[in-house]
């Protein structure tokens, strides 16, 4: 009996192994195509530059004209690195979105948290003029002080006795339409300039990227990380529901706190720079899923790197739908995020998740 249990543990050692390896493997085929999606990137864009050209300024830092230069270096790889960073952020906070409110339709964008954002960012747009710091600081502030209030808002929701996936998702469209309607009241009310500014935003765009917006962004989103990854364990046993989880030794209550306050700044900062940019939240975490199971140590940074191949790839679209110009990416993300989620909802058993 002793050398059939060795052979059992033995047998079931190494399937967990190989399960293990698998995962991490799909995971690495994620960076391939974020990878992939970032060189088509770089490549395309509206000025038809030869990849050849580009390709040749990536790598010496100057290109064979000061043109191909400042387009390469000022736009292109900016937009490039933004599309990746912006995409896990987006990932990344609607994996933990899901897990925490144990619902399937959880994000950033359908639970009003990006709408939230948005006001936040339009709010200073359009009556920022008195405020004693410059936009660059002022908008990522209120949009996450914004993104944190609705956070605030479902968490209360969340912990209301008796309260169903259903009722969250509810709740977070009311939010949403609530945002919405503010935004439209700040248009309704703002000058030529500033309702132009708020419009072009409200549609998504990463043409506006910057090397020290990036800065901030890819702090923040190392910051994120670095504070999820301790966590990855509880939030894996959350999974299992809150009496399991909090007869396993976890504060249900103290992890959702903390995972919405790094949604609340993922989000924030994300829409702050980029404008609001749907389906990638939702979408990324049903990817990863698919891929790799519920575990969050290999679930929380395969979504982050879906939600970069993602945006990555509406990115590439924006730009080669139309030669010589650039579509809003918060309109290709919809269009290529609506199909493929009624696709995962016709794949999925019998409608359940």
């Amino acid at each position: 009996m002793e050398v059939v249990a060795e052979t059992s543990a033995g047998g079931l050692a190494r399937a967990y192994r190989r399960a293990w390896w698998r995962r991490w493997s799909l995971v690495a085929s994620l960076i391939a195509v974020a990878l992939l999606g970032f060189l088509l990137d770089v490549a395309t864009g509206p000025a038809f530059l030869p990849v050849a050209d580009v390709a040749r300024t990536v790598l010496l830092g100057e290109g064979p004209e000061a043109r191909v230069t400042a387009i390469v270096w000022s736009i292109r790889l900016p937009v490039a690195c933004t599309a990746l960073v912006v995409g896990a952020a987006l990932g990344l906070s609607g994996a933990v979105m899901q897990t925490i409110l144990h619902n399937p339709l959880a994000s950033s964008y359908t639970l009003g948290v990006s709408a939230g954002a948005g006001f936040g960012a339009a709010l200073v747009i359009v009556l920022g003029g008195g405020l004693p710091w410059p936009e660059t600081v002022s908008i990522p502030v209120m949009a996450i002080l914004f993104a944190a209030l609705a956070c605030a808002g479902v968490y209360l929701i969340g912990g209301a006795r008796a309260a169903t996936a259903e009722a969250l998702v509810l709740a977070g469209i009311a939010l949403l339409f609530l945002f919405q309607a503010l935004t439209s009241l700040l248009q309704l009310i703002a000058s030529p300039e500033a309702l132009q500014q708020v419009v072009f935003w409200l549609f998504g765009s990463l043409q506006k990227s910057t090397w020290p917006k990036l800065a901030i962004m890819v702090s923040v989103l190392l910051v994120g990380g670095m504070l999820l990854w301790p966590m990855a364990w509880r939030l894996t046993a959350l999974k299992l529901g809150d009496a399991r989880a909090e007869g396993l030794g976890v504060n249900v209550r103290s992890l959702r706190i903390r995972s919405f306050a790094l949604i609340s700044a993922l989000t924030g900062v994300a829409v702050a720079f980029v404008g609001t940019i749907g389906f990638v939240g939702l979408v990324a975490p049903h990817i990863a899923r698919m891929l790799v199971g519920e575990d969050q140590r290999v679930f929380l940074p395969a979504s982050a790197l879906a939600g970069a191949a993602l945006l990555s790839v509406a990115s590439v679209a924006s730009k080669t739908l139309m030669p010589g110009a650039v579509f809003p990416i918060g309109i290709i993300t919809s269009l290529i995020g609506v199909p493929f989620f009624v696709a995962l909802v016709l794949r999925s058993r019998g409608g359940h998740w």
